[in-house]
């Protein structure tokens, strides 16, 4: 009889992670966009470019924008979740200048014009722009907030693409495991976020944050935090080697100050991404938080 329950629960521990595998393979499958490398602004010789992905059944979809990650030098707009096209959203996935072609803020530059180059077109791609949610995961999500907390900052608004009268702002931000504050990040990290963190942040602000104070303060959404920014959204693992957790609690504290609508997802267990960000009660409170911010 031992030996029949150890063979059970051999069995069931392989359905498990069996199932875990399939659901971060449907979280993130490659589905072919609705459009696909639409430009949305040229700089010199280098096109950016998004995917459109609609709801199936659903009339002007309300829109998530989302930011791919890659330690701000590496990713693609392809790497974007499925979950929230299969329950309703509209997505369009934004390419931006990599960090070893462009340092910041060339990035929110480029981010902040994809949301107005799409605001632009929202008829012609059938989505809502009324209310836009931008989104992403590592350093996608650090993005994604400094986007979302920095509406109307001249500094960081540029002067990327063809639509400069339209407005940038977006309604709600969801931050899946994202630096907030690149003057702490490094005295929070493990020694493997170090191997990863500094050589990142010599590309993506031009040095350590010590060496270049103001340019670390520009690029964290922490430091731009106002009474008037969007709601948001913060899902982190607490067992992050790669992105301390700390610095989630650091951006939750800032809007808890402003008195802000913030939650905080604390994944238990989970590290650094995973099928877990996208299963359960986080991808229930995720869908929720979308609805209330920006639902029909």
């Amino acid at each position: 009889m031992r030996e029949l329950r150890g063979i059970g629960g051999r069995a069931v521990a392989l359905i498990a992670v069996y199932m875990i595998f399939i659901f971060a393979n449907k979280a993130f499958a490659q589905t072919e966009p609705d459009d696909k490398d639409v430009v949305f602004a040229t700089i010199g010789e280098k096109r950016l470019a998004l995917d459109i992905y609609l709801p199936e059944g659903v009339e002007k979809p309300p829109l998530l924008v989302w930011v791919h990650g890659g330690a701000w030098r590496s990713g693609d707009k392809a790497d974007v979740p499925s979950v929230f096209v299969g329950n309703g959203f509209a997505v369009a996935s934004v390419d931006y200048r990599l960090s070893p072609e462009a340092l910041f803020p060339a990035q929110a530059h480029d981010i902040k014009a994809a949301i107005r180059f799409l605001r632009a077109h929202d008829e012609k791609y059938g989505f809502s722009t009324d209310r836009i949610a931008i989104a992403g995961s590592s350093a996608g999500a650090h993005l994604a907030a400094l986007v979302g907390v920095t509406n109307g900052h001249a500094e960081l608004e540029g002067l990327v693409g063809e639509y400069l009268g339209e407005s940038s702002d977006v309604q709600a931000i969801l931050s899946y495991f994202a630096a907030t504050n690149l003057t702490t990040i490094l005295s929070q990290s493990t020694p493997h976020g170090l191997s990863v963190r500094k050589p990142a942040l010599d590309l993506f602000i031009g040095g350590q944050p010590d060496e270049v104070p103001e340019m670390a303060k520009l690029a964290s959404p922490v430091f731009h935090v106002d009474a008037g920014d969007p709601p948001l959204l913060l899902l982190h693992g607490d067992q992050d080697p790669q992105m301390p957790i700390n610095q989630s609690h650091e951006l939750d504290g800032v809007y808890q100050q402003y008195d802000l609508d913030v939650s905080f997802d604390v994944v238990h267990g989970a590290a650094h991404g995973g099928p877990a960000f996208y299963a359960d009660e986080h991808l229930e409170n995720a869908l929720a938080f979308l609805e209330r911010t920006i639902g029909n």
